[in-house]
């Protein structure tokens, strides 16, 4: 009997805790520091976070999506059509403020609109964002040619999003500011107000959620919307950062906001984890794909590994059944 409950205790612990993220990324940061030169100093540091910050920036909306069992296959799409359209329209002459809330507001809609035809018409999401991701992708590349656009990008947006740049005269990243500030506000609001709860509980039983009178059709909806505004926010993060238009730019954001919702520890099944387990999830993935560019390994190196740390993560937190699955 001691073994069982040894295990049984040793696995709530690991569910319950982000302990085992917090000793890999400790692991991967003392194996960086010790095996990359130059890994410790300060433009290394700011760059891995800049690049940490985009990548929990576009599974923030992921996280709510996978929160309430869904999921956002569209978020690459969105980015890469952000990124476009923002260039092409700035090419045109456009006020970049306006292109701006037209860009985060579009894919807002789009996003809103994946929730409500999920809800609506109770279709599976895998096929509801795939096939909206599909369209804007699309749309945006017959809009800019099949993505030959030029533009300026400001130079505000190009230091906002820099490993270089300065917030309000400090030697921070402002783009790592901004992941922060998110982090910070949408942790608190997961775990600690109504809306968070009503989330969790559609997660966990809709049907149950309904009738304790939980609006699943506007948490539904607000989840997937808020998917394609972090999504717009990192495509036109991203267009400051290199610059210009780049056709795919946010392709692979759709495997990696994935991995680093899981392997953060947020069960697939819904209701199970948070944001700032997705944030560990990011600092590991960027380490891990920092120390393998370190010691020469391809892409292809880094997509096994991937593959890998889902299983291992899938079998780890995704194993237990839904509540609805166990009433």
């Amino acid at each position: 009997m001691s073994r069982p409950l040894t295990v049984t205790a040793a696995r709530h612990f690991v569910n319950e805790t982000p302990a085992l993220q917090v000793l890999a990324l400790v692991g991967l940061f003392a194996g960086a520091a010790l095996t990359i030169s130059g890994f410790l100093t300060k433009p290394s540091l700011y760059s891995t976070l800049v690049l940490a910050s985009f990548l929990g920036l576009a599974a923030a909306g992921q996280t709510l999506v996978i929160l309430i069992g869904g999921i956002d296959l569209s978020v690459p799409s969105l980015i890469s059509a952000a990124n476009l359209i923002i260039v092409l329209l700035s090419g045109k002459g456009w006020n970049f403020g306006l292109v701006i809330l037209l860009v985060l507001a579009m894919c807002a809609v789009i996003g809103g609109l994946n929730g409500y035809l999920v809800h609506r018409l109770g279709t599976s999401p895998l096929i509801v964002t795939l096939a909206t991701g599909a369209m804007t992708a699309g749309v945006a590349l017959g809009l800019s040619n099949s993505g030959f656009v030029q533009g300026d990008v400001p130079g505000w947006l190009s230091r906002f999003s820099s490993p270089i740049g300065r917030t309000f005269g400090v030697g921070v990243p402002p783009v790592v500011v901004l992941w922060v500030v998110v982090a910070l506000a949408l942790g608190t609001v997961l775990r600690s107000t109504a809306t968070g709860c009503r989330l969790y509980a559609t997660g966990a039983n809709e049907r149950a959620a309904e009738l304790a009178g939980v609006s699943t059709s506007r948490i539904r909806i607000g989840a997937f919307a808020l998917s394609g505004l972090s999504a717009g926010l990192v495509g036109l993060l991203l267009t400051g950062f290199i610059g210009s238009a780049q056709v795919g730019i946010g392709d692979q954001y759709l495997f990696l906001s994935l991995t680093a919702v899981v392997v953060g520890g947020t069960s697939l099944v819904g209701a199970r984890g948070d944001y700032w387990r997705t944030v560990l999830g990011a600092l590991i993935l960027t380490l891990i794909t920092t120390l393998l560019i370190g010691h020469g390994a391809g892409y292809s190196s880094q997509e096994m590994l991937f593959g890998a740390l889902i299983l291992f993560f899938v079998g780890l937190y995704g194993r237990d059944r839904r509540v609805r699955d166990r009433v």
